[in-house]
């Protein structure tokens, strides 16, 4: 038994009573309002609650899924995951956040298999694989993501070193086209009908700016155009927009 993580994860819940100033819960205990349900990948790296600094309960309804998907297969058909549809119908949320990642291991075993043939092994993780299967394989076409070349890191001998950082380019290309495709299927949904939806991508390594665990925004309600972004958010946060994808 891993009495040690036990500890740890009772001592961390002291510190966060400790933190709850008193009467937190009054306005929450018979329900919620969230202004924002956020849908992030799972990975322990990437904290929801603390990219946007979300330290009262009440804000934030999250989901956390591999890839940052916003769907679930029932039935045979894609519908909009339950984590998202339910806050958007039953607790007046009025607006999804869908937050991908730069070194997306979901979305690098989905190139692997797009190049390769081989998924995961498990089939909980195969069926996620699978899932952002589709949207990578549309992405390898897409001159936005791989140049007019094609995927060139997929097909390219040569410098080993060089093929490494082009297959790292391609996958966060593909982090950020996924965003947009899970924002549009999202959008394209009866429950988001009414939401407003954002789009961003959560850096830890530098790719898009040198500041560790910023976000950026790269799609609002569809729009992914910089400038028009820029003019969204404002002069004190344009330096929040940025793509990898610009044509």
């Amino acid at each position: 038994m891993h009495r040690g993580i036990l500890v740890d994860l009772l001592d961390r819940n002291d510190d966060h009573v400790a933190a709850l100033p008193s009467g937190s819960f009054d306005r929450q205990r018979d329900g919620q309002r969230p202004g924002v349900v956020s849908v992030c990948c799972s990975d322990s790296r990437v904290s929801q609650e603390g990219m946007f600094a979300v330290e009262e309960p009440g804000f934030l309804f999250t989901s956390g899924a591999i890839g940052n998907s916003v769907s679930a297969l029932v039935d045979g058909e894609r519908v909009l995951d339950g984590s998202v549809a339910y806050p958007l119908g039953h607790t007046h949320t009025e607006v999804l956040a869908v937050v991908g990642h730069t070194g997306c291991g979901a979305v690098d075993a989905a190139l692997t298999a797009a190049r390769t043939g081989e998924f995961p092994a498990e089939p909980g993780v195969r069926a996620d694989v699978e899932a952002l299967l589709p949207i990578v394989e549309a992405g390898l076409t897409d001159p936005a993501v791989v140049g007019e070349g094609g995927d060139v890191a997929g097909d390219r001998a040569g410098d080993e070193n060089a093929d490494n950082d082009a297959d790292t380019s391609v996958r966060d290309r593909l982090v950020e086209y996924n965003v947009h495709e899970q924002v549009a299927f999202a959008r394209e949904s009866e429950e988001a009908a009414d939401a407003t939806v954002y789009g961003f991508v959560y850096d830890l390594h530098g790719v898009y700016g040198d500041r560790d665990g910023a976000v950026y925004l790269v799609n609002a309600d569809g729009e992914r155009d910089p400038a028009t972004l820029c003019d969204l958010v404002g002069e004190a946060h344009a330096d929040h927009v940025a793509t990898l994808l610009e044509r």
